[in-house]
């Protein structure tokens, strides 16, 4: 009895130790997943949590993103879940997304996981038009897409109409040329078939790198007005803070780098830049809500640390991970050349056996051609000796005929006709004999020399009988396969070698090695350098074509200001035309 009351207590104590806990659903860009929080959790907690699931350790681009009243908000690390104005409903749903943009893509964007999240979420902007992207440049855009999802372009697998059910361009383009989806999707796969070698991550890093250059991205707007009440655009980004026309989200009026901005201070509603330099005025804005000043707070401080973070030397865990990152690299570089020699020698076995298949088949149809021949050459021999035996026999018939008739003429001729009708009817039957003779000696001789040509057929037949046993017998003996390709010759020694055992995979990576991959690594920069010009010569040849099926009364305000923009020569992208500053020196901004 009183093991049974203690074992009772011990379950309802620990059934009061058990934390209370609420369910989150958590939404990434290409998945949902749920999780049970306990009430106690901060922001912080949380956003560990899907962190560590989703195996990122860049965790200072994201965040995660809720819905207040029409307004996103962010949710704060230092402050527990349910403190924060979100639904009582579970399960409480949060976005996962890139709260922050890098400055240069390839450069700062280390884990795979971290560039295919940029790369789901670049897109889909640029698909809802959040991004305004010119049309030909969509194309090229989606031609890395489909790099990325179908990998290397095959004719024989991709063939017409395969992209029919893909979003790949905004429904901006679609509608503003005279196109059908064929039109488009030639022009796409051209693109792509282009792209061949290139993995996914590579393929998505293309996409991020192209998209980058795009006026509006990685650009928060926000509606504010000055101090004279006229209603602009700010803008926030990794470059700095950008005042906008409402009409044109293109192209700032006037911009602020943070390395050139001195101080931001917020009161109430309204927020004040103070330039670096002195002599330029100070500008002040206000914003309606609270909600969305709090939001704008949020974006320049990250902004701003983001950027002072860039100008330093990266942290230990940073070095840790762009080592990792390169030793992957290489990893998968000399994976891909091995799959690509396997590759190549398993086309070159295929293309020998078609090879093999088609002397085969050959073979067979020439053997059954020599076949055919021979049972002709033989039918005709047989006709030909047939023919010549009875021509011989009918040659000796007639000559024992002519022989009679001549036995018969000697008889007549010897034979005493007393009465001279009988002598001349005797001398007329002699002339008839005679006639008749002759004729039979020259039927005769007709067919002794029908007799010898006949003769000579049939040995010309034999002959041709017995070219033909030859060539079948040459076709019988000869070797049916090829002697088989040498075996490949083995690596050279100064590449890495690996082996696999069970399923894990280990690598020798030595110094030699390392030097090669950097120069490998420089080679391929100036090879892009190289590319650049070539693509954006494609990109011209691109919109000269499809610039004469353009409807322009379907023109957007954007499509007319990035048009005007271009004719200006405004082509260089942002963050080319924006001077990166140096590190020492700089000026913290106090916010």
């Amino acid at each position: 009895m009183a093991g049974a009351i203690a074992s009772r207590m011990s379950f309802s104590s620990l059934k009061r130790k058990q934390p209370k806990t609420f369910t989150v659903r958590i939404v990434t860009m290409d998945a949902e997943m749920e999780f049970n929080c306990e009430m106690k959790w901060k922001g912080k907690d949380l956003f560990d949590l899907v962190c560590r699931t989703l195996g990122l350790r860049e965790t200072w681009f994201f965040g995660l993103q809720y819905t207040i009243k029409d307004t996103v908000a962010w949710l704060k690390m230092d402050k527990k879940v349910l403190d924060h104005d979100v639904s009582k409903e579970e399960p409480v749903t949060f976005h996962f997304l890139a709260k922050f943009y890098p400055e240069n893509a390839e450069e700062e964007l280390v884990q795979e996981i971290t560039q295919h999240l940029f790369f789901l979420q670049v897109k889909k902007q640029i698909l809802d038009e959040k991004v305004y992207c010119p049309p030909e440049a969509s194309v090229l855009l989606a031609s890395y897409a489909v790099q990325a999802k179908y990998g290397d372009y095959d004719p024989s697998v991709h063939k017409r109409g395969f992209l029919a059910q893909e979003e790949l361009l905004p429904k901006r383009v679609i509608n503003l040329y005279q196109m059908t989806p064929e039109m488009w999707e030639e022009r796409i796969t051209a693109w792509y078939a282009e792209h061949r070698g290139r993995a996914r991550d590579e393929a998505e890093m293309e996409y991020l790198k192209i998209a980058q250059d795009l006026e509006m991205y990685g650009v928060n707007y926000f509606t504010i007005r000055n101090k004279k009440g006229t209603e602009l655009l700010l803008g926030v980004d990794a470059l700095g803070l950008h005042i906008y026309d409402p009409e044109n989200r293109l192209t700032p009026k006037i911009s602020f780098p943070w390395n050139e901005i001195r101080n931001i201070s917020y009161s109430d509603k309204e927020f004040t830049i103070k330039p670096l330099d002195k002599k330029i005025d100070v500008f002040k804005f206000n914003s309606s809500k609270l909600r969305v000043n709090k939001l704008i707070l949020q974006l320049c401080i990250g902004n701003h640390d983001l950027f002072m973070r860039r100008r330093k030397a990266d942290s230990l865990e940073v070095q840790q991970m762009k080592a990792q990152a390169r030793e992957e690299k290489a990893r998968k570089q000399m994976e891909r050349q091995r799959l690509a020699r396997e590759k190549q020698m398993r086309e070159e076995a295929e293309r020998t056996r078609d090879e093999l298949e088609r002397r085969l088949l050959q073979m067979k149809e020439e053997a059954t051609m020599a076949n055919e021949a021979l049972m002709r050459s033989e039918e005709t021999a047989d006709l030909l000796a047939e023919k010549a035996q009875i021509t011989e026999e009918e040659a000796k018939l007639l000559a024992q005929k002519a022989a009679e008739a001549e036995q018969e003429m000697q008889r007549i001729k010897a034979t005493a006709i007393r009465t001279e009708e009988e002598k001349r009817l005797m001398e007329q039957k002699v002339l008839e004999a005679e006639v008749l003779a002759l004729k039979m000696a020259e039927e005769s001789e007709r067919r002794a020399k029908e007799a010898d040509q006949l003769k000579q057929d049939l040995q010309e037949a034999r002959e041709a009988e017995r070219r033909a046993k030859q060539k079948l017998l040459e076709i019988a003996t000869k070797p049916t396969y090829p002697p088989m390709n040498p075996i490949p010759a083995p690596l050279p020694p100064d590449i890495p070698s690996f082996d696999i055992i069970g399923d894990s995979l280990s690598f020798d990576f030595k110094d030699t090695d390392m030097k090669r991959l950097s120069m490998e690594i420089e080679k391929e920069k100036v090879e892009y350098m190289e590319k650049s010009k070539h693509l954006q010569e494609q990109l011209n040849e691109l919109k000269t074509e499809i610039e004469a099926l353009k409807l322009k009364e379907r023109e957007t305000a954007l499509d007319i200001l990035h048009s005007e923009h271009s004719d200006r020569g405004g082509t260089s992208s942002k963050h080319n035309t924006i001077k990166k500053p140096q590190a020492q020196g700089r000026r913290p901004i106090c916010i």
